[in-house]
């Protein structure tokens, strides 16, 4: 219950405005520097290189979403695309992730189109791959569709399909083929369209793992759940499931030693490297997803002088 009361707290907090504007005047303290790789291009790059080095491959998202000025969207497809030129020229093992709204898709689905053209034109040329983030339930369908749309000029484009959704097993199906991130889901959504009961999530989450790699389907497995991560390499070896199919994924930060194993093992273990000035949502969202983490804002708070 209590557990439950501290995610819907830090959930709401991730929605203020007046918080996410303050944080930006505050730079990385309150512990994000210990999930955040800083604000710069040349800092998330520098970041990179160290993981690439312990065997992990990454993929780096420019943290920012809900913009709603078109000079915003277009500065952030700026960033995307000189992210993924400093990539190439820097020779790491590295992915791009977007989000919609921060490429305009609150303002107009053709500016979003437009900016995500942009930022697939330059992954082709560069020979990268692009995921779409998927982002809170209100955007869901647009997200799935602008997919749709981007798959038929570009293969070097996926999104996310979040396991707490009711309508992600069928989802799925329509989605066979496509290079697929799968998550429990870090929103707060109505019972209306998610499971709330964390064993059902669990077990809908296995389904859906199962069912996109028995189609033969590239599937990313992000959890930091080793009891998960066990069952998934049981599965894949008992069903001749070949380690080129599929990689887990973890979060910047989080379980370095478990991360750095599960490379030593011989499976594609990427590491989500977010950064950028816009880091506040995230914060929040990876402090509601684990409360325990609130010790990283008190040692960030503390030590900030």
């Amino acid at each position: 219950m209590v557990e439950k009361l501290t995610k819907n707290f830090f959930l709401y907090l991730s929605k203020s405005k007046v918080l996410n504007k303050g944080a930006k005047r505050w730079g990385l303290r309150l512990g994000a520097s210990q999930v955040v790789a800083g604000v710069s291009i040349e800092s998330v790059i520098k970041s990179v290189k160290e993981l690439n080095d312990k065997g992990l491959v990454c993929t780096v998202d420019h943290l920012g979403e809900f913009v709603f000025k078109k000079e915003e969207a277009v500065q952030a497809t700026t960033v995307c695309v000189d992210t993924l030129e400093a990539i190439s020229e820097a020779g790491v093992k590295c992915n791009l992730s977007v989000k919609l709204t921060q490429l305009g898709l609150d303002i107009d689905k053709r500016l979003c189109l437009d900016n995500m053209n942009r930022i697939l034109d330059t992954a082709r040329r560069t020979n990268n791959f692009v995921r779409i983030d998927m982002e809170d339930y209100t955007h869901y369908h647009q997200t799935l569709e602008m997919l749709k749309e981007l798959r038929r000029k570009y293969n070097n484009v996926g999104t996310v399909i979040q396991a707490y959704l009711y309508s992600a097993k069928d989802d799925l199906e329509k989605l066979k083929g496509i290079p697929l991130r799968l998550v429990k889901g870090a929103y707060k959504e109505s019972a209306k369209v998610a499971f709330q009961d964390k064993k059902k999530i669990d077990a809908n989450y296995m389904k859906i793992i199962k069912q996109h790699l028995l189609t033969g389907s590239y599937t990313a497995i992000a959890t930091h759940d080793h009891r998960i991560i066990e069952q998934v390499k049981e599965f894949c070896h008992q069903n001749n499931i070949p380690r080129n199919q599929f990689e887990f994924q973890m979060l910047y930060g989080f379980r370095k030693e478990l991360q750095e194993e599960i490379a030593r093992q011989g499976y594609t273990m990427r590491v989500y490297v977010p950064f950028g000035k816009d880091w506040y949502g995230y914060f929040m969202r990876r402090l509601a997803e684990r409360p325990q983490n609130v010790s990283f804002a008190l040692k960030g708070f503390l030590s900030r002088k």
